[in-house]
């Protein structure tokens, strides 16, 4: 690409071709850099090359707010504009190396966004402790409420009807295949909701709301089954091993979503665009994370639940693995990261 040629009947005529024959070289030297940046890497650059690199950019950025302010013709001045925008995304957006991106992104990014939605997550889990007393608190009262709550094949048996030994032998059986297809089921259940609480907090946050709602309510209802078999603690004992990765991980979808809803329902100072890709920002940071917790919760899900059957390892696995996002996450030195929102 090279500079435009000026027209006899451009108005500065004079000052404009003095202009670019002073300039000129320098405009195309960058142009010629960038080009095979472009086309390939800064690796393509000489040393002498990439020492006059930023020389030449500042002196083209000068050039094009001198030719902004005397009116030079539009031509050149689209030309500078163009060249000098180029030359910043190459300079200050070459790409980091993808070891580099992910360290940052677990080093910082994720658990800054994660602390930033504190009051959201934490909005989110009381929605869920809430919805689920309700549920077991239903049940108990009058058991036809589970059925207007669990899926059948969610329920895999699992209901007010079943014995306390069907209901004893789900917790501690090792059938690896009936186990395996639960956990299968249970796993893309909960990741489906973690993904729509996500992706319709848009709607003014209700669809996730709603959904949050649910998660509770499910969660409810099969306490209120294995508690009235005298097997609550047993219950909780085998969720814990997953269930405090994955309840957390979908209280952080929650949070992305009511971020974003909230965002387009009450902008503030900023208009509802910015306000929405501002919230955006952090919540998508924070949900990209969220589907490797649904990963690690799937393993635990998949394999551990199913080897272990003693409680109290079971519990003790699920402790610390919830200690370990609360530490992660909350209690990450604050030196090595910037504030959340």
């Amino acid at each position: 690409m090279r500079a435009p040629n000026l027209s006899d009947s451009d108005a500065p005529l004079v000052n404009a071709t003095r202009f670019r024959q002073a300039h000129a070289a320098d405009w195309e030297r960058l142009d010629d850099l960038v080009m095979r940046m472009e086309k390939r890497s800064a690796r393509a650059l000489s040393d002498d090359d990439l020492l006059a690199l930023p020389t030449l950019y500042r002196t083209t950025v000068s050039s094009l707010a001198v030719a902004r302010d005397t009116s030079l013709d539009r031509a050149l001045v689209a030309f500078l504009e163009q060249l000098c925008t180029r030359a910043y995304f190459q300079i200050y957006g070459v790409q980091t190396p993808v070891r580099r991106q992910l360290a940052e992104f677990f080093r910082m990014n994720w658990p800054e966004a994660v602390r930033s939605l504190w009051r959201e997550t934490l909005f989110c889990l009381a929605l869920t402790v809430g919805a689920a007393a309700v549920a077991y608190l239903l049940i108990r009262g009058d058991q036809t409420w589970f059925y207007s709550i669990i899926p059948e094949g969610l329920a895999a048996g699992r209901d007010p009807a079943a014995s306390a030994e069907h209901l004893r032998s789900t917790l501690y059986d090792n059938d690896t295949q009936f186990l395996g297809a639960f956990a299968t089921f249970l796993f893309t259940h909960n990741s489906q909701i973690a993904i729509f609480a996500f992706a319709l907090g848009f709607a003014f946050a209700v669809p996730t709301v709603l959904l949050i709602l649910y998660n509770g309510l499910m969660l409810g209802a099969f306490v209120a089954v294995f508690a009235a078999r005298g097997l609550g603690l047993n219950l909780a004992a085998w969720l814990m091993i997953h269930g405090t990765t994955e309840v957390f991980a979908i209280c952080i979808a929650g949070a992305s979503g009511i971020r974003i809803g909230t965002a387009v329902a009450f902008p503030g100072r900023l208009s509802r665009m910015d306000a929405t890709v501002r919230a955006g920002r952090t919540a998508a940071t924070a949900m990209g994370g969220t589907v490797i917790m649904l990963g690690v919760a799937g393993i635990l899900e998949g394999v551990g639940r199913q080897t272990i059957v003693d409680d109290g390892v079971r519990a003790l696995i699920g402790a610390t693995a919830l200690a370990g996002w609360m530490v992660y996450f909350y209690a990450w030195p604050r030196d090595r990261m910037s504030n959340g929102e």
